[in-house]
């Protein structure tokens, strides 16, 4: 007899964490070394090589450490929170894809191993936002896939230069094309990223469960296209064009996701928009040419950001699902381990001094003085600057100070063992900033200023925090709820491209098939079968010298 082994819920966790401590030992051996490129030709067509080529070098392998780190966080987390789930395995399988694909994606070197780990990101992160079978999951779930889809195309679109050039390599490409790839890569990022005006989806992405936004927001789907050009940065040189582009879509996005949290109550969304001007202050720092500072804040960002999604895992699950922070005052009364996570990585999101976040935010802000950027995407910059303490500290007074719920009050304390992935990401929150800087100097950077712009930054953070503490809504703004109209846009796409749909719909049954002028020429040729042009008991010899006479006339036209 067959003995039948029970699977333990935490055999994936041990997976994931084994493998982020290989990855870290290969991380610190490669800072000693050169990265290793391994090639494997697939095809050879005419003069273009499609190659498979994986690129291990300090970038990749520290990347994925952090990504294993949080995804083995997040699974123990879940094997809690979705306990009571049916499919819970099935969830846990395709989470294990969503983060598989996004390994390809950073081990990458070659275009065809890039569309492979983009599109898995795509597809699962689709059926993760579906997963609870809803309409808000369901409306979703296609918005994320239909703008997601626009960087698919611009990826593709790059194969044909691809093809002049005779490679698939991400690297070393000639001058002639370096413009017009980057260009192409930056937009097809700017979607994946969130950026403005491609931001609609990412609070729609909330109606997946917690610990899938945990991983989309801190390390996975929404950071692949700030490390596709952070990977692209590091073997090309980018275009003043497109770091100009870069800068301003960066700071839009930071001001819009920053003025849109004031006034949003769901926790999950004012997260989520928290999100979105953290990735505005990443692209900022690519426009302004630190890639290696735009790296070092992916990391420490992912880190108290999925603390963060995991203490609002842990509000939904004591307050059975209330997700409004007016309702959720007083919450963190009974749970004082919450309290503290809560805090720490609300203060890092801040970039309050010697926490993780200080060692790559502060320092973007301070580079910027530094650099050749604009004065518009500098003032935004301020601003979001102020926007950022302001909605994290609203958020803590809902959940500290607001009108206390006695039903949520009562709620059962969780055991110790259930905040263990909290802890080890609340030392990844405190120290992860600091580490890498030790480990790696490229992290280091010098910044040589009048001590009035670092006082004009402290200003501005102690300002949103006052603003935070005082901010009193009186009443919703439309404009800014919905990121500038942003959102009723994307949800309304097909009504507004529906007459370029059906123009591509009278193309797709006209020239390409039979009635090949649409309904126009579809009228015309039935006109042909009356009976007093074409009868039916006589073969008259006109309707067959009207049919020729335009097919000639056709021809010559074209």
């Amino acid at each position: 007899m067959m003995l039948m082994l029970k699977k333990h819920p935490q055999r994936l966790t041990v997976l994931l964490f084994l493998m982020c401590c290989s990855y870290f030992m290969m991380y610190n051996i490669f800072l000693c070394k050169p990265g290793e490129n391994f090639t494997y030709d697939l095809m050879i067509l005419s003069t273009t090589i499609l190659q498979s080529s994986l690129m291990l070098d300090v970038a990749s392998l520290s990347f994925s450490a952090v990504v294993m780190y949080i995804s083995g966080c997040v699974f123990y987390f879940s094997s809690y929170y979705m306990s009571t789930d049916m499919f819970y395995y099935r969830f846990t399988w395709i989470l294990l894809s969503f983060v598989a694909s996004m390994n390809i994606l950073i081990f990458s070197n070659s275009l065809f191993l890039l569309l492979c780990g983009w599109d898995g990101l795509g597809v699962s992160s689709f059926a993760l936002i579906m997963y609870y079978q809803s309409y808000d999951s369901r409306s979703a779930g296609f918005l994320t896939l239909l703008i997601n889809r626009l960087g698919d195309i611009l990826i593709m679109s790059s194969i044909s230069f691809m093809a002049c050039i005779g490679t698939t390599y991400l690297m070393s490409w000639p001058l002639s094309f370096i413009n017009l790839l980057m260009f192409l890569f930056s937009i097809a990022a700017l979607t994946k990223s969130a950026q403005y005006p491609f931001c609609a989806w990412l609070p729609a992405a909330m109606a997946a469960p917690t610990p899938v936004s945990a991983l989309v927001h801190s390390s996975t789907l929404v950071t692949a296209g700030i490390y596709l050009l952070i990977r692209l940065s590091l073997n090309n040189t980018m275009p003043l064009e497109v770091c100009s582009m870069l800068l301003f879509f960066g700071s839009v996005t930071c001001f819009v996701g920053g003025i849109c949290a004031l006034y949003e109550n769901d926790i999950k969304k004012l997260i989520a928009l928290s999100t979105l001007s953290q990735l505005g202050v990443m692209m900022f720092s690519l426009g302004l040419g630190m890639h290696t500072l735009a790296l070092m804040h992916l990391f420490t960002h992912a880190m108290f950001k999925a603390l963060l999604f995991l203490v609002a895992g842990c509000i939904l699950m004591l307050s059975y699902g209330v997700q409004d922070i007016r309702l959720l005052g007083g919450m963190m009364k009974n749970s004082p381990v919450l309290l503290v996570f809560a805090n720490v990585t609300v203060l890092s999101l801040m970039g309050v001094p010697f926490l993780s976040a200080f060692y790559s935010k502060h320092v973007i802000l301070s580079m910027m003085w530094c650099q050749s950027a604009n004065s518009f995407s500098v003032i935004l910059m301020l601003i979001s600057t102020l926007l950022s303490s302001s909605y994290m500290l609203r958020f803590l007074k809902g959940l500290n100070w607001g009108a206390t719920n006695s039903n949520l009050i009562n709620s059962p304390p969780m055991s110790l063992i259930f905040y263990f992935p909290m802890m080890l990401l609340f030392f990844g929150s405190c120290f992860s900033g600091l580490l890498y800087t030790v480990i790696d100097l490229q992290y280091v950077t010098c910044v040589f200023l009048p001590h009035k712009y670092d006082i004009l930054l402290y200003m501005l953070m102690f300002g949103g925090i006052l603003l935070g503490i005082f901010w009193v809504k009186s009443s919703g703004s439309k404009l800014l709820s919905t990121m500038f109209f942003m959102v009723p846009i994307s949800y309304n796409i097909n009504f507004i491209t529906y007459k370029i749909t059906s123009a591509i719909k009278t193309l797709d049954s006209g020239w390409l098939e039979p009635n090949f002028y649409g309904t126009a020429m579809s009228s015309f040729l039935h006109s042909l079968t009356m009976k007093d042009l074409w009868p039916k008991s006589t073969m008259n010899f006109f309707p067959y010298l009207i049919v020729a006479t335009c097919l000639i006339f056709s021809w010559w036209l074209l």
